[in-house]
């Protein structure tokens, strides 16, 4: 169950429910993959609606990841997200949302 206090952001590929976290380590991968100096890049992009679809693929491997979710990368790039690129984007933007936000703000 995905627990929004902690940074859980849940995500249902293929009819089976996942539920991603940004930790620090998969920030950092994150960070590492980016084309961007920093982060707060990517958020910026996310919160002017200027994100790309990789952005949002990029962001929700990096919390499956993060959520120790036994899925393989093929399994996000071609199975059915339920809610489809709408949802799969707004659960990108949640999981970003909650990787910086102070619990109880």
């Amino acid at each position: 169950m995905a627990n929004p206090w902690r940074g859980d952001v849940a995500l249902e590929i293929d009819g089976q429910t996942h539920v991603m976290r940004l930790t620090l380590g998969a920030l950092a991968e994150l960070e590492a993959s980016l084309e961007e100096p920093s982060l707060m890049a990517l958020v910026e992009r996310f919160e002017t609606n200027k994100f790309t679809s990789q952005d949002v693929l990029d962001l929700l491997q990096a919390g499956l990841r993060g959520g120790k979710c036994d899925i393989e990368d093929d399994a996000l790039y071609h199975g059915t997200i339920a809610g489809g690129p709408i949802a799969a984007a707004r659960a990108a933007a949640e999981l970003l949302a909650r990787a910086f936000t102070v619990a109880g703000t």
